[in-house]
């Protein structure tokens, strides 16, 4: 199976199979097996005739018994067609259920990448901060100096703003690395699991949209410190 196979539908409402529709046969009237005649040994004649009507009650007893055998087979037989429908049933709910678990692993994975990609924002934020302050302190204090409002050295804030753009740069690198290496895990194991068949993958990672929006942060933290150092290196 591979993420570009079509989907399988998913089963219909199940139907619950009916009530059997056979009913229970009565029990069987009780009758008394017929006595053996007493005859007459002396008349053979008379003596066949009550015999062989004996042997036809017994005759009429056996079948009336194998009728109600046959009624409670048929019966059994309906119960066991009932059985087999209920069996089939569980077995496609069990199926169905199979199909839900499967498809809420795979959304799973995408619930962890958006996951992972708020993270990124998080960092995004706190380097955009770390690199804007720092900045910002920096170009303060550099106007303030060349324009003569402050005679003090500005060494230190200086330094220190380019420590805040350095931070912050480097917390980017940091993030952005832990992302691609978390990302890559994630899509190995996903991809594992769909070649065995577990999940559903269908659905595909677009394009890491914050992950862009970090790198072209990097390059402007770049670009914003080496500018800084160069200012101070002229100064």
């Amino acid at each position: 199976m591979t993420e570009k196979q079509k989907p399988p539908s998913r089963p219909g409402r199940l139907q619950v199979p009916s009530e059997p529709p056979a009913t229970r046969p009565e029990h069987v009237r009780v009758t008394p097996v017929p006595p053996i005649p007493q005859v007459d040994q002396s008349d053979a004649d008379s003596a066949s005739v009550q015999y062989s009507a004996y042997r036809t009650g017994l005759s009429n007893h056996r079948t009336g018994l194998s009728e109600h055998r046959t009624s409670l087979s048929e019966y059994r037989t309906d119960l066991s067609t009932h059985r087999t429908g209920l069996s089939e049933y569980r077995t496609d709910l069990s199926t169905e259920r199979t199909e839900m678990s499967m498809r809420r692993t795979g959304m799973s994975f995408q619930r962890t990448r958006l996951s992972a990609e708020r993270t990124l924002m998080s960092v995004i934020r706190t380097a955009l901060s770390l690199i804007g302050f720092g900045f910002t302190i920096f170009q303060v204090f550099t106007h303030a100096r060349e324009s003569g409002v402050l005679r003090m050295s500005t060494a230190a804030p200086s330094n220190f703003g380019m420590a805040l753009v350095a931070l912050g740069i480097a917390l980017l690198v940091v993030g952005i690395g832990y992302h691609l290496s978390f990302m890559r895990g994630l899509r190995l194991e996903r991809h594992a699991m769909v070649e065995e068949g577990l999940i559903h993958g269908q659905s595909g990672y677009p394009v890491s949209y914050t992950l862009l929006t970090a790198v072209a942060l990097l390059l402007i933290g770049l670009y914003a410190i080496v500018s800084m150092v160069f200012d101070v290196a002229a100064g």
